[in-house]
C-alpha cells in the first residue's frame, strides 16, 4: 500500500485531468491521499475535493508566503472548516527564508498561532521549511515544551525535508515525522540519501508534492500523486529493503498520524 502524505491536487495544473490523476494513483496502489491547504481557497477546495473522493483527506492553513494575508478572521473560519471529519491537519505552515514572499516577522507569528490552531483542534501539523531550519527547530521545541501539558499536542510531519541527518533525528527526538519527496531521487540528493538511509522506518513519511518536484524520471514535467511509488522505490534502493516495507511502513505512519480511517 502507498500513500501520498501531501499534495495539491486542487490546483489548477489538475483542471483538466484531476479524475485520470486519481485513477492514476490508484491504478499504482496508492490508497490514499492527503491534499494540503495553502490558504483559505485551497482549503476549501482541499475539503471539496475529500468531500468527493473517499481516498481524499485534507488539511487546513496558510502557506507562509500568504502569511502576511492571513487574519484573524481566517483562524475562526479554519476552526469552522476543522469541524468536518475529512480534515484531518493543520497545514501547510511554517518559515520560508528562501522567497521571503511575507515578511519574517508575518511569517513567524502566523505560524505561532496556526501552532496554537492545531493544538486547540486536537490536529497534527504540516510544516513546511525552506532555508530556516533552525528558526523553524526553535520554535516546534518550545511549542512542544508549551504545551504538553495540554495533553492534545499531536506534533506532526516536517514535510519535503531538506536538512541533513542529525537535524532530522533533532526533529525526531521531539516527536515528528520526516517526509521524503522527489528530491530524494535528484543525482544531487547527497545529505537526503543519507536521511533516507538512517532515519528509523517508523518515523519517515512519504509524499510527491504534486505538481511541484516530480522525481527525476519526470523531472520538469508536473508531478502527480501516482509518482510517490518512485520516491518509495529510491528509498528502499539506499535503504536496501523491498519497497513494499518501506511503502508499507510509510503508509502506517500516516494513517497513525493523521488517525486516517484506513485499515
Amino acid at each position: 500500500m502507498l500513500i501520498d502524505s501531501h499534495a495539491h491536487i486542487d490546483l489548477p495544473n489538475f483542471d483538466r485531468d484531476r479524475e485520470q490523476v486519481l485513477a492514476r494513483a490508484r491504478q499504482g496502489g496508492v490508497r490514499v491521499v492527503l491534499n494540503i491547504g495553502l490558504d483559505l481557497k485551497s482549503s476549501r477546495a482541499s475539503l471539496a475535493l475529500a468531500r468527493k473522493y473517499d481516498d481524499v483527506f485534507s488539511t487546513v492553513g496558510f502557506h507562509p508566503h500568504g502569511a502576511s494575508e492571513m487574519k484573524d478572521e481566517d483562524l475562526k473560519t479554519m476552526v469552522e472548516l476543522a469541524q468536518d471529519d475529512r480534515v484531518v491537519a493543520v497545514g501547510e505552515i511554517g518559515l520560508d527564508f528562501y522567497r521571503n514572499l511575507s515578511s519574517r516577522k508575518s511569517q513567524i507569528e502566523a505560524f505561532r498561532k496556526q501552532l496554537d490552531l492545531a493544538v486547540e483542534l486536537g490536529l497534527p501539523v504540516v510544516v513546511h521549511c525552506r532555508q530556516a531550519h533552525q528558526e523553524v527547530f526553535n520554535i516546534l521545541s518550545d511549542w512542544v515544551r508549551s504545551t504538553l501539558s495540554a495533553g492534545r499536542l499531536r506534533r506532526g510531519v516536517i514535510h519535503c525535508f531538506s536538512g541533513d541527518v542529525e537535524l532530522a533525528l533533532r526533529y525526531i527526538d521531539i516527536g515528528f515525522y520526516i517526509s521524503l519527496a522527489g528530491s530524494v531521487t535528484y543525482p544531487s540528493a547527497g545529505e537526503l540519501l543519507q536521511v533516507a538511509r538512517e532515519i528509523p522506518l517508523d518515523r519517515l513519511l512519504l509524499e510527491t508534492d504534486a505538481p511541484f518536484l516530480a522525481p527525476q524520471a519526470y523531472r520538469g514535467k508536473r508531478n502527480e500523486p501516482a509518482y510517490v511509488a518512485l520516491i518509495a522505490e529510491k528509498v528502499a534502493q539506499v535503504r536496501e529493503v523491498p519497497r513494499e516495507v518501506v511503502a508499507g511502513t510509510a503508509a502506517k505512519n500516516t494513517i497513525e498520524l493523521f488517525k486516517l480511517p484506513i485499515r
